[in-house]
């Protein structure tokens, strides 16, 4: 059986970029795995970097790239159709030592985008009211917080976002509700996660600075105002965190449910 052609071309200073046929795994997926890593060793003798580009709807390309000791990066997008860029560095640790297995099982393992929010309430109403914003990036009214960054703990996360956004310090207490957001408008999903915000007076709201770039202004909303302004998924989670809050609710939903 004649040999599949593979082969690494420089493409920049330092970079080398491998290719191989589509027989390539003809002897089996482990055979092909043990030659592209012969040619990704062989590449970073006289390169720093190694990378391979695969379609993204080649997953046996894919999954040889991995298993080759290529760290995924990210997904190219292309008029002619979108790839998977594989990468590996000449200082990489190497995919037998502990460090080097978890980095790259870190490259390709799913990721999912948290979302920390408060829940504020208002001491001083007849009945419960709830602090809401008005966003500028969308019509609906949404609890104050926001995304929780690379590395950083949801529960700082929801503190800086209000502080950010609203100029209060308030701490962020226990964690009330987990919901889950299926993807929805462009977005994938997402964890939302809810904290206590405890209960203040509605003169808190002469306190608010409104971060102009993303928030028009804040107010304290009853629940049929929430329903009103609000998407009808963030009015469930809002009525769920106060289910939870108050032991009558689970502390898991689903938007909301």
């Amino acid at each position: 059986m004649p040999e599949p052609e593979i082969s690494h071309a420089t493409v920049d200073d330092g970079i080398a970029r491998l290719t191989w046929t589509s027989d390539l795994t003809d002897r089996g997926w482990q055979a092909a795995v043990d030659v592209v890593r012969r040619q990704v060793a062989a590449a970073l003798t006289d390169h720093d970097r190694v990378e391979v580009k695969v379609a993204v709807d080649d997953a046996e390309a894919q999954r040889i790239a991995t298993w080759s000791g290529l760290r995924r990066e990210g997904v190219q997008r292309g008029r002619t159709g979108d790839v998977v860029v594989y990468a590996r560095l000449v200082d990489d640790t190497p995919v037998h030592e502990p460090g080097g297995f978890r980095a790259l099982l870190n490259s390709f393992l799913p990721r999912k985008r948290g979302i920390g929010q408060m829940l504020v309430r208002d001491a001083d109403g007849p009945e419960p009211r709830v602090l809401m914003c008005n966003l500028t990036y969308k019509a609906d009214w949404d609890l104050p917080g926001g995304v929780v960054e690379v590395g950083e703990s949801p529960r700082v996360a929801v503190t800086r976002e209000v502080e950010e956004e609203l100029d209060l310090t308030i701490e962020a207490g226990p964690l009330l509700l987990t919901d889950w957001l299926p993807p929805w408008g462009g977005w994938d999903d997402a964890l939302c996660l809810v904290f206590d915000g405890g209960v203040h007076p509605a003169s808190i709201l002469q306190r608010i600075v409104p971060q102009a770039r993303e928030i028009k202004t804040a107010e304290f909303l009853t629940l049929a105002e929430v329903d009103d302004r609000a998407a009808d998924f963030t009015a469930r989670r809002v009525r769920a965190a106060l289910a939870s809050l108050a032991g009558t609710g689970p502390s898991y939903t689903e938007s909301g449910r």
